[in-house]
Formats: C-alpha cells, sequence, structure tokens
C-alpha cells in the first residue's frame, strides 16, 4: 500500500511538472503570438484580449457548471468592498501589465520585457517583506542587492532607466500582492478580473467612434482570428499554473519560473535580431546569480520546513 501511494504521489507530480512547464513554455512563446499582430496598435490589441478572455473564461465557467459559484463569489464581492477593491485594483494593474507587454514586444524591445520577468520573483520578495511582514534570509537580501546592481549597470550603461523591465516586474508584482489576498478559483477569479477590466474596450470604442477612427478596427480576416485568439491564449496558460501549482512544491514552481523569460531572450536575441551588449550580459550575469541564490535559499527553507514538520509528526 505504501509504494502504492509512492507511485501515486510521484504520477501526480510529474503531471504537476507538466502543467507547470507548458505553461510557462507558452508564456515564453507569446510574443511570437504578439509578432503576428503588429499593424495592431497595443491598445487595440489589448481591448481584444480583455474582452475576448472574459468570453472564453465565462464560457469555462458555464461549461464546467460553476455558475452558481461564480454568482456567490460576485455576491461575496459586494459584501465585503476591500475585496472588491483589491480585485478591482488587481484587474487594473494586470491590463496595464498587458499594454505594456504587448507594446514593448511589438516595439523591438523583447529582451527588456524578458530582463522584467526575472526581476518580478525579487520585486515580489521585496513587497512581502514590506507588506507582508515577511522576513529575509542573509542569502535572500544578498541576491536582492545583486539584482540592483544589475539593474544599476543597465542604468548606467545605456543612460536610461530600464522602465519597460520595471514597469512588468512591478505591476506584476503588486497584482501577485492583491491576488494574494483574495484567494479565488482560477477560471472564476479570471471572469471577474476581466469583468471589471470590460470598462477599458468599451471606452476605448467610444473613442475611437467619436474621434472617427472606426478603420481602427477594420482588420484582415486572419489578423481578427488572431485577435480573437488572444483570449484563448491568455487564460490556458493561466489555468495550466493554476493546475500545476496545486500539485507540486512552491520551490520547484520557483526554479521553472524562469523558463519563460529565458524562452522570450532568446526569442529576442536570435530570432528577432535585437542586440544584446556585452554590458546587458553582464547585467544579466548579476541577475541571474541573484535568482539562483534566491532559489537556494528557498529550496533550503522549505527542505528545513519539511524536516521540521516530519519531526514532529514523529514525535
Amino acid at each position: 500500500m505504501e509504494r502504492e501511494g509512492s507511485s501515486v504521489g510521484k504520477s501526480l507530480m510529474q503531471t504537476g511538472v507538466f502543467y507547470a512547464i507548458l505553461s510557462y513554455f507558452i508564456w515564453g512563446v507569446l510574443p511570437i503570438y504578439w509578432k503576428q499582430m503588429e499593424q495592431v496598435d497595443a491598445m487595440g490589441i489589448l481591448v481584444n484580449r480583455i474582452f475576448w478572455s472574459f468570453i472564453f473564461s465565462l464560457l469555462l465557467v458555464l461549461g464546467t457548471r460553476k455558475g452558481k459559484a461564480l454568482l456567490q463569489t460576485l455576491k461575496d464581492l459586494q459584501a465585503d468592498k476591500r475585496q472588491a477593491i483589491l480585485i478591482i485594483t488587481a484587474s487594473i494593474l494586470i491590463s496595464l501589465n498587458w499594454l505594456l507587454f504587448i507594446w514593448a514586444v511589438n516595439s523591438g524591445y523583447i529582451t527588456e520585457t524578458s530582463l522584467g520577468y526575472y526581476i518580478n520573483p525579487l520585486i515580489s520578495m521585496l513587497l512581502g517583506v514590506l507588506f507582508l511582514k515577511e522576513k529575509l534570509s542573509s542569502i535572500q537580501i544578498v541576491s536582492f542587492c545583486l539584482a540592483t546592481l544589475g539593474v544599476l549597470i543597465l542604468t548606467f550603461g545605456h543612460g536610461s532607466f530600464p522602465f519597460i523591465a520595471l514597469g512588468l516586474a512591478i505591476s506584476f508584482g503588486f497584482y501577485g500582492l492583491c491576488k494574494k489576498s483574495i484567494p479565488l478559483e482560477p477560471a472564476i477569479g479570471l471572469v471577474i478580473e476581466t469583468f471589471f477590466a470590460l470598462p477599458i474596450p468599451l471606452l476605448y470604442v467610444i473613442y475611437t467612434i467619436t474621434t472617427g477612427n472606426g478603420g481602427t478596427f477594420v482588420h484582415s480576416f486572419g489578423t481578427h482570428l488572431f485577435l480573437i485568439g488572444s483570449g484563448l491564449v491568455t487564460i490556458l496558460p493561466l489555468l495550466l499554473f493554476a493546475r500545476g501549482i496545486q500539485l507540486i512544491p512552491m520551490t520547484l514552481m520557483g526554479i521553472l519560473q524562469y523558463i519563460a523569460p529565458t524562452i522570450t531572450l532568446l526569442l529576442g536575441v536570435l530570432m528577432y535580431g535585437e542586440p544584446f551588449s556585452q554590458l546587458e550580459f553582464i547585467a544579466f550575469l548579476f541577475i541571474w546569480g541573484a535568482l539562483a541564490l534566491f532559489s537556494a535559499s528557498n529550496f533550503r527553507l522549505d527542505h528545513a520546513a519539511k524536516r521540521t514538520s516530519s519531526d514532529k509528526s514523529m514525535t
């Protein structure tokens, strides 16, 4: 029986790793998808992404018979103003993150977007300290200092601040902070987030009509299909990620998350010919070193926690 239980646990772990890798792979190659719509401005892609994400996530919730749970969640949010404000804030933050990412990819800054998602875990760590009163180990403090040094090298080396990278990291970091305070079932959470973001497409449509720019919505059939598909490529990796994180330890998930920005960096340099200077390589080395220390520290803390828990259960 013990061996059977171990086999089932191993199988679930493998399934979780598969879901996690697939979600990060999709996020990593998404720049290729957005590049197919370079003729559409970033705001136009964003409004389609929000609208179709809402439609597809709503269909998913209704198709899996979670409609009652959705209505109950909305009632709970109506009664809890604090949680309602948090999810509206989360909706605004993820919309800004999407807009910045799409604009950056189609403007030739793919490598800088990858930097943003390398920095993101460290930003999340800092937010945990500032807002959740979490404690940092000495290794984590060193890792944060190394990442900061990498950003400073980029800033002074180029003479300009890496606004795109830090904008992506900070917006997604605060989005995660909001989400941590309002734990919702993934599909239901996505429906509500995109619902609160729907005023953005509505206002954009009104603006284009009143300014006589209705031609903004006139595209080829293929482009329209890509715009509709933006909803699917948004919700699919989120659902895979949500499933994967339920089956594998956070430490393993933390290591796997660097798959996405690594793929994005390689795409920017090798596929789209974006420059990657020696200075940028040095800066990335500092950030990669910071992430290696950060991951090692998380792994050690998680291992120590499991050991303590095991000792307590034995006694």
